[in-house]
C-alpha cells in the first residue's frame, strides 16, 4: 500500500470564525496595553473629574448636589427653588396656602401639580368646585402658575359640569402670586 501524500485542506468556516475572534481579542488587548490603571488614578482619588469640573465652573462646594442645586449658594434667580423641589418654592407654598380651603387629592412638588377634591361652599349647597394648579418653573414669575377651576351644579340629583367664569382662574392665579410675594418678602427679612 502506498500512501498518498496528504493535501492540506481549506480551513472550515467555523475554524475561520474562531481565528478571527482570537485576532480581534488580541487587537483589543493591545489597545490598552500602554495604560496601566490603578484604583487610585481616578475612582478613589480625591481630585477626581467631578471636583475638577466644579472647580473650573466656579461652583466648588462641599456635599452632594441634589437636582443640580447647590445648597451652599444663596441668591440668584433660583433663590426660591428649594433643593428638593422641581419648582419655585414660593409659588409652590403660595399655591398650597391659597387652595388650603379645599380638600387635597394630590400634590407633586417635582412636577409642580396640585389637584384638589370637590368642595361645596356652605353658602351654595347645590354647587361644588374643584381646582388643578400647575407651578410651571423654578423662577418666581407672574406666568409661573396656572390654576384651572372646575364647577358643577346639582340638577335632578346628578352633578352636571358648568363653565366657570373666565375671571375665576385669573383671580386664583393672582391670589397665588400675591401670597408668593408675601412669602418672598418674609424670607428676605430673616
Amino acid at each position: 500500500m502506498t500512501s498518498q501524500p496528504q493535501i492540506p485542506s481549506a480551513p472550515s468556516p467555523a475554524g475561520g470564525r474562531l481565528l478571527a475572534a482570537f485576532a480581534a481579542l488580541a487587537l483589543l488587548a493591545g489597545c490598552g496595553a500602554g495604560q496601566v490603571r490603578t484604583p487610585g488614578d481616578d475612582e478613589y482619588n480625591v481630585s477626581n473629574r467631578r471636583d475638577e469640573a466644579l472647580r473650573l465652573s466656579g461652583s466648588a462646594s462641599e456635599g452632594i448636589l441634589i437636582f443640580g442645586t447647590d445648597r451652599t449658594r444663596r441668591g440668584g434667580a433660583d433663590a426660591g427653588a428649594g433643593p428638593g423641589l422641581g419648582v419655585n418654592a414660593f409659588l409652590w407654598r403660595a399655591t398650597l396656602d391659597t387652595l388650603s380651603f379645599m380638600p387635597l387629592v394630590s400634590a407633586d412638588p417635582f412636577g409642580g401639580v396640585i389637584i384638589t377634591d370637590w368642595y361645596s361652599p356652605p353658602q351654595a349647597s347645590g354647587e361644588r368646585f374643584k381646582a388643578t394648579a400647575y407651578v410651571l418653573g423654578r423662577q418666581l414669575r407672574s406666568d409661573g402658575v396656572r390654576v384651572q377651576v372646575f364647577r358643577q351644579v346639582q340638577q335632578g340629583g346628578q352633578w352636571v359640569d358648568v363653565p366657570t367664569a373666565s375671571s375665576t382662574n385669573t383671580e386664583m392665579e393672582d391670589r397665588v402670586l400675591t401670597r408668593a410675594r408675601e412669602l418672598r418678602v418674609m424670607s428676605a427679612g430673616r
